[in-house]
């Protein structure tokens, strides 16, 4: 018999629900819900109380408008496919003065998000001089143009806790926000907490924000280890048979790159039939595995 995912919907409901701790979320649902499938995911979302959603692909976008109608759908990519942006109402980002300039006309009518690019580096505006230069441009232009809707960045470092870059990037991020309100700006969304910022911030939304942008959190991952195992609860049960009992010696070495040292003569060596073939990641070699758990 082969390995078996199976996610208790259940546990994945009421995960979700803690999470959301009564805070406005835009629930990340890229690459296929992290491949808890994205039906079942948007629509126990749904049930959580969530109507926003982020993804990096416009054919997921698409697939989430017809899962849910009524909902905001953010896509984190820029794309070129304008039309289809336009006919299922799906925000997107703006990530640079180069594809504003470009396509501004192609942009007519479709709600866009402004994004800082921060310490990530990895898309969006350098400064508030671009940001303030788009805005200006877009106030003069007559002609059909662009929604302008949210105000958006990621931050890269939230799970770092041995280095201060996530105070600078919260801060540099807060001085762009605080002086684009104060200029008379305003935004439908605002949005930068990852997972980790998230609870770092003890899941309160940072000032002026209108969701935080939550991903693994929602899927029963810490996103730091040094958070409470009970904050976050896993739904996910991955099974597989003892395929062979094999018995081996003090010294031997098991596995790839000796994973494994055999202690004590007469060791008992439970062969599972799954892999990283299969998914599991060759750095999980160390972890516990229960059986007939």
């Amino acid at each position: 018999m082969t390995a078996t995912w199976s996610v208790n919907k259940k546990i994945f409901l009421q995960n979700a629900i803690t999470v959301k701790n009564n805070q406005p979320l835009m629930a990340v649902v890229k690459n296929n819900a992290y491949h808890y499938d994205l039906e079942f995911a948007v629509t126990q979302f749904i049930h959580a109380g969530i109507d926003t959603f982020s993804t990096t692909s416009l054919r997921e976008a698409i697939q989430i408008r017809q899962l849910a109608p009524d909902a905001t759908i953010f896509l984190m990519n820029a794309v070129y496919e304008f039309d289809l942006v336009r006919e299922h109402q799906i925000h997107m980002t703006l990530p640079s003065l180069t594809y504003y300039y470009n396509h501004k006309n192609d942009l007519a009518g479709i709600h866009v998000h402004l994004e800082f690019e921060n310490l990530l580096h990895r898309s969006g505006f350098k400064d508030l001089n671009e940001i303030k230069e788009v805005l200006k441009d877009h106030h003069h232009n007559q002609n059909a143009k662009m929604i302008i809707s949210g105000l958006w960045t990621h931050f890269g470092y939230a799970d770092e806790f041995d280095v201060s870059d996530y105070n600078v990037e919260r801060s540099q991020w807060m001085d762009i926000v605080e002086a684009l309100l104060s200029e008379g700006y305003q935004f439908d969304l605002i949005h930068a907490q990852n997972s980790a910022s998230f609870y770092r911030e003890g899941q309160i939304l940072l000032p002026h924000h209108t969701h935080a942008r939550v991903g693994i959190a929602l899927y029963g991952s810490r996103p730091y280890s040094s958070l409470n195992q009970h904050d976050i609860v896993q739904s996910l049960t991955v099974k597989a048979h003892v395929i062979q009992v094999r018995e081996v010696q003090a010294g031997d070495y098991c596995g790839y790159s000796f994973a494994f040292e055999v202690t004590k003569n007469n060791t008992k060596l439970a062969v599972v039939d799954i892999g990283y073939g299969d998914g599991i990641l060759r750095t999980r070699a160390k972890h516990e595995a229960l059986i007939n758990g």
